[in-house]
């Protein structure tokens, strides 16, 4: 391989599949050294540690008195896997390499990946290969379920406490529309850092083809064509169906997988009929049987990848009946299924049926629960004065528990609405008496919060610059999705709408990813720029959007974006330039955005149509 070790391309960021820009991400930081090659064994892709290490795999001597590069080029050749373990060089330490083969630019390729365990090793370059399989894994799985007013969603993902066994398994569920959500969990073939790729395919084709016709029997038929086209999908199992969290209709297919569970609300527990299928792309054309199952107010469904039954204890002789034991016991305890209790079901789930020495494969839990109660709407009519602001935060604070939503967006909606009443128990009545004001929050059955505030005065919006108060505006358009200000002859409404997820608890064993790109913002010209260097990961985003809004005012000033300097562009980074830039319409100015021709960024961004809303420079 002639390029040099300077000259390797870093990861790209990928708009349309967030499942793949996330991965990208996290192997761009894996610790392993990891490639991706073409035909010629030419390396199209290489992450930071492969890049320290040299032009690609030839320059690593050998591991096990064999020339990585001569693996390569015999699985390029033959388009079978190859794994090749001992020692590094002459007498280094311990390693793996293994090397699959991958379809690049529509021709032969392959992804290498080398490890050492070795103590002894610098272990910033050779980590446990643990490390970067769940590394993989974490940073694929949903971030956040949707949250409908009707149903309550918790998701649990274990890594198998063997790496050699972990990696694979997920669970997703996606909003549908019209109180419906798609509810699935799978299980990819093999483990390791190929399994956690071929989840992440499988996981992104379930949800292209689920947002098309969401019905089990096309999906299950899309997915069964995608997996004979891919050889690392086929033979994955995978349980799919679509639940109206309204009336509790469930209409649900699988191939290879085994039967959901549901525990009624009167503690007994069932499995769910299901016609056995084969596996995804195994028996191409064979029949889907979807069925249906009516689950009660109160009921609660178990989705759950084949780990769940394989980790239980060996004195249990039926590993199904140990997961109906466990579920039952996890939602019979006291408060487990109410309104703001416990949002850990599904880990629970997975942690009881946990053998001693861990689980033997990996677990991923979906739980749904059906609510038997639903939550009514908030509606509050007041005085608009200073004083009732602690009265309305401890009301909105407790109907949002109510609803089942986490303290970390709780406190964000809480805020936006307390801005939104101040401004109007400040400035509304100025000069007079304190009129009426009115709060009023409700969700729909898709999971969107709209809280609207209301009063007869004659509140005036923000300055251009604004001050103290006048920042009002930008809080709120930094912790909600929409504002909508409203200015009539008697009287200002304001709208604050967000739509519900849940997110998860840091976990304190996972302390929190620091973010990957620096924002900083240039005041010396004539108006503000927002410059953004490095990765652009999740985190990294919402960094960008809250100075932008800094920047911008809160969207009443006109702003300018520097990307030049970025080397990944994720998918959550383009959703931020999107809402700016719909906030300048709005506003009546264009976002102008600078990102050099050629460059990943600027390709990114013509691809997403943002060309149309943005002045690209």
């Amino acid at each position: 391989m002639s390029t040099s070790p300077g000259s390797l391309p870093p990861a790209p960021g990928t708009a349309g599949d967030a499942g793949t820009a996330a991965l990208v991400a996290a192997m761009e930081g894996a610790p392993a050294a990891i490639y991706c090659v073409d035909a010629t064994a030419e390396p199209v892709w290489a992450n930071e540690r492969a890049r320290a290490l040299g032009s690609g795999p030839e320059d690593i001597p050998v591991v096990d008195g064999r020339p990585v590069a001569d693996v390569v080029d015999g699985v390029l050749r033959t388009g079978q896997p190859q794994t090749v373990c001992g020692p590094l060089g002459p007498d280094g330490p311990s390693a793996t390499v293994m090397v699959r083969p991958l379809r690049v630019a529509g021709g032969r390729g392959a992804l290498v990946i080398l490890e050492s365990d070795d103590a002894a090793t610098d272990h910033s370059l050779w980590p446990r290969p643990a490390d970067v399989v769940e590394q993989a894994q974490l940073s694929l799985l949903p971030p956040s379920l949707p949250m409908l007013p009707d149903l309550h969603l918790s998701g649990s993902y274990h890594r198998a406490t063997s790496a050699r066994a972990a990696g694979g398994d997920w669970y997703d569920a996606v909003s549908l529309g019209s109180g419906r959500v798609a509810l699935v969990v799978g299980d990819a073939v093999g483990h390791g850092v190929p399994a956690a790729g071929a989840m992440s395919r499988l996981r992104g084709a379930m949800r292209s083809s689920a947002l098309r016709d969401p019905s089990p029997a096309a999906v299950l038929a899309a997915l069964d064509d995608f997996a004979g086209q891919m050889e690392d999908v086929e033979g994955a199992s995978v349980f799919y169906g679509v639940l109206d969290a309204g009336t509790g209709d469930l209409s649900y297919a699988a191939a290879g997988h085994p039967p959901p569970l549901v525990v009624g609300s009167d503690g007994g527990a069932t499995f769910l009929p299901l016609d056995p299928r084969p596996p995804l792309g195994s028996d191409p054309g064979a029949a889907t049987v979807v069925a249906r199952h009516v689950l009660e107010q109160g009921a609660t469904l178990v989705l759950f990848s084949n780990g769940v039954v394989a980790g239980t204890p060996p004195e249990t002789d039926d590993a199904m009946q140990r997961l109906a034991d466990v579920a039952h016991d996890v939602f019979a305890a006291p408060g487990a299924l109410d309104a703001g209790g416990p949002t850990d079901l599904a880990a629970s789930v997975a942690e009881g049926v946990r053998s001693p020495k861990g689980w033997p494969d990996d677990v991923a839990v979906l739980v749904a629960h059906r609510r038997a109660v639903s939550v009514e709407p908030l509606h509050l009519d007041l005085v608009a004065t200073p004083s009732v602001l602690p009265g309305i935060r401890r009301r909105l604070g407790a109907w949002l528990t109510a609803l089942g939503m986490g303290e970390q967006d709780r406190v964000g909606v809480m805020v936006a609405v307390g801005e939104a009443c101040a401004n109007a128990a400040e400035h509304a009545y100025r000069g007079t008496e304190p009129g009426p004001m009115s709060v009023t929050a409700r969700v729909d059955v898709d999971g969107v919060l709209t809280v609207v505030v209301r009063d007869q005065g004659a509140w005036r919006p923000p300055d251009r610059d604004p001050g103290d108060r006048g920042r009002g505006l930008l809080i709120m358009r930094q912790l909600v999705d929409g504002v909508v200000l409203e200015e009539e002859p008697r009287g200002t409404t304001v709208t604050l709408s967000v739509r519900l997820r849940r997110t998860p608890d840091v976990d304190p064993d996972h302390p929190a990813v620091t973010a990957g790109a620096t924002v900083t913002v240039d005041r010396d010209g004539a108006r503000p720029v927002v410059r953004v260097s490095g990765a652009v990961d999740e985190i990294s985003a919402e960094q960008m959007r809250i100075r932008l809004l800094e920047a911008s005012h809160g969207g009443t000033g006109r702003v300018e974006l520097d990307l030049a300097a970025v080397t990944l562009f994720s998918s959550a980074a383009v959703r931020v330039v999107l809402a700016i830039a719909r906030i300048a319409r709005d506003e009546g100015w264009r976002l102008v955005v600078h990102a050099a021709e050629g460059r990943v960024t600027r390709h990114i961004l013509e691809i997403s149509g943002l060309g149309g809303l943005v002045d690209l420079r």
